[in-house]
């Protein structure tokens, strides 16, 4: 029962990290994998699955923010144009259910480099900017598979 509990668990988070309205993401699947190793099997195997699990999701949570973010700064798009379609991503996510954070997210950036370069480089720096977040997204994703395909096989080892 425990493992079927986390499996669900890990789903959603996986789930989470594909679907931004769905709850969950890395964290999830990283607590699902420690409420396994904790409340089942309790053997040193257990713990090392977690252990495994846990740096593999730390070091997917580092790569997703500095390999999109060396990109976004070699390109010269700069934090402030970043934050402002953070910004108007979120408020989008409410106003328009599900696809109002990307709808907000190019807007804001749009907006804000029409402002510093014009419409022809606005247009260029929300795509860069567009694929930054999508290879943020496949990052994270990639460690969670990770991260879960080490629990498959410490289910089964154990």
């Amino acid at each position: 029962m425990l493992v079927v509990l986390c499996a669900l668990l890990i789903l959603l988070g996986l789930a989470g990290i594909v679907l931004p309205v769905v709850p969950g993401g890395s964290i999830l699947v990283g607590a699902a994998v420690l409420l396994w190793a904790w409340a089942g099997p309790n053997n040193p195997t257990a713990w090392l699955v977690f252990a495994l699990a846990a740096l593999i999701l730390l070091a997917g949570l580092v790569t997703k923010y500095a390999v999109p973010g060396r990109g976004l700064k070699a390109a010269g798009i700069p934090l402030s144009t970043q934050v402002l379609g953070a910004i108007l991503g979120i408020i989008g996510f409410f106003v328009v259910p599900v696809v109002g954070l990307i709808l907000g997210f190019v807007l804001g950036v749009y907006v804000a480099e029409l402002g510093r370069l014009g419409p022809s480089a606005a247009w260029r720096s929300t795509k860069l900017s567009l694929r930054a977040a999508a290879t943020s997204i496949l990052i994270d994703l990639a460690a969670a598979l990770l991260a879960t395909g080490v629990w498959i096989l410490g289910v089964a080892a154990a």
